[in-house]
């Protein structure tokens, strides 16, 4: 954005009493640093036909054109928000009595027109027959995934590349007609949560790409702090854009999926990584990481003094397997890390009394029963507890196998294993369980079935 010639369509429906609900249009043009908006009630046309009502309404920020999501009953504009249609637009006459524009959309597309019709309502009236082109928007895939290893062999060096290993969460980005869509590794949409990146289209000068990356947040020494991120990961509502302004986050892309209807996946590592550069990547709040050809030892030693989670080693003729867990890909962690289900809290103590204390922890084995493996009492920020607390569902007996310890279990709530958690920890005990274990935050971008124990 930035250059007025932004626009978006987003689809808005409201409550309307007790069973129905109501359904108007919102358009809205970048102008001057804000979006323009008018509600069209009947949705813009698409051909040329009668005028349709259009109402100017207050202005919006530019992060506001990504949003999709609901906005809590009771909120200004409480609903549910879609995005119908976005691209970009050019100007041909803006003043008080008349606008005239051309639209390059995937549903709007040609010339239109907007004007007063009296002290409040206006009109817009498409002016020619141009259509749309058809709608195909690119598949997404689920990303690829790493297994835990160490670096390759030296013999072998030469064969793979290496990353360093971001402490975030992934996201799968397609842009198609101008229109950004970020997706998790679990396929579900986060376009809403992050506003920052609605601008990455801008960069792509039309064209359509599908590209793989991690969202992080950065502490004050510029390295990815996933604590402050968990403010971010679970917001959908009208709080968002504030969040983002406060705290925003950066999406750091490192693979090239698809490029203008081009399935990449098929090709190397390598290729594919080349390609990407070519693309020069680099906006305020996203950016095309480095990679390396060889050098494994060095790139490691460089993620150890600044302080980075570790590194991925890619071999570099290996081509991108969707929702696979592949050799091919390895990640050295320089940080013990285990994702967990957690199955139970205890009560706290002291200052936390009447509160979350600690929360029970396991790891599905091989038949997916969860195995207890430890609790946790540190790593929490005050709002992590009450945040967690909310997500709980309560249920009478223990989700573990197996007994329990006698002084884990005797004031233990139990709760529905569907809650996934991150801890870092200083050794696997011979019994099974996490020594030290220390609260990361919340990994909702995993399943219980996702985890496994990581060496």
């Amino acid at each position: 954005m930035g250059d007025d010639d932004t626009f978006v369509v987003q689809e808005h429906h409201t409550p309307r009493g007790r069973t129905g609900e109501r359904v108007h249009w919102d358009l809205r043009l970048e102008r001057d640093g804000v979006l323009k908006s008018w509600a069209v009630p009947k949705g813009p046309p698409t051909a040329p036909g009668p005028n349709r009502l259009a109402v100017p309404t207050e202005d919006h920020p530019l992060e506001y054109a990504s949003f999709s999501g609901e906005i809590a009953a009771g909120e200004y504009g409480g609903g549910h928000v879609t995005i119908w249609d976005a691209g970009r637009y050019a100007t041909e006459k803006w003043d008080d009595r008349h606008i005239i524009v051309t639209f390059d959309g995937r549903r709007l597309a040609g010339r239109y027109a907007l004007f007063p019709v009296d002290g409040k309502a206006w009109n817009i009236r498409k002016l020619d027959a141009t259509a749309a082109p058809a709608d195909t928007p690119p598949e997404v895939p689920l990303p690829m995934l790493a297994t835990a290893g160490e670096l390759p062999p030296a013999d072998e060096d030469a064969l793979w590349g290496y990353e360093f290993k971001w402490d975030g969460v992934r996201a799968v980005a397609a842009v198609h007609g101008g229109v950004l869509s970020l997706t998790s590794r679990k396929g579900t949409s986060i376009t809403v949560r992050y506003p920052e990146v609605a601008t990455l289209p801008a960069a792509l000068s039309g064209h359509d790409a599908v590209v793989d990356g991690e969202i992080v947040a950065m502490d004050e020494h510029g390295r990815p702090d996933f604590g402050a991120l968990q403010n971010r990961m679970h917001r959908t509502g009208p709080e968002v854009p504030t969040l983002a302004a406060a705290k925003p986050v950066t999406f750091l892309v490192f693979d090239l999926l698809a490029w203008d209807g081009e399935d990449l996946t098929a090709l190397p590592y390598a290729q594919r990584r080349r390609r990407l550069d070519g693309l020069e990547l680099a906006g305020h709040r996203w950016v095309a990481t480095p990679w390396f050809e060889g050098g494994g030892a060095g790139v490691h030693a460089a993620s150890l003094e600044n302080g980075l989670e570790g590194v991925l080693a890619k071999r570099l003729a290996s081509p991108y397997r969707p929702g696979v867990r592949s050799p091919d890909w390895r990640k050295v962690k320089n940080f013990r890390t285990q994702s967990v289900v957690v199955g139970g809290w205890r009560p706290g103590q002291g200052r936390r009394a009447g509160g979350v204390g600690s929360l029970l922890f396991g790891v599905p084995d091989d038949q997916g029963r969860l195995i207890y493996a430890g609790h946790v009492g540190t790593g929490f920020t005050d709002q992590d507890l009450k945040d967690l607390k909310r997500m709980f569902t309560a249920r009478r007996t223990s989700p573990f196998e197996g007994t329990l310890p006698r002084d884990v279990t005797r004031d233990a709530h139990w709760i529905e294993p569907d809650l996934v958690g991150e801890v870092a920890y200083a050794v696997w005990t011979a019994d099974g369980r996490l020594r030290h274990p220390s609260w990361k935050g919340v990994r909702d971008d995993l399943e219980p079935d996702d985890v496994v124990v990581e060496p």
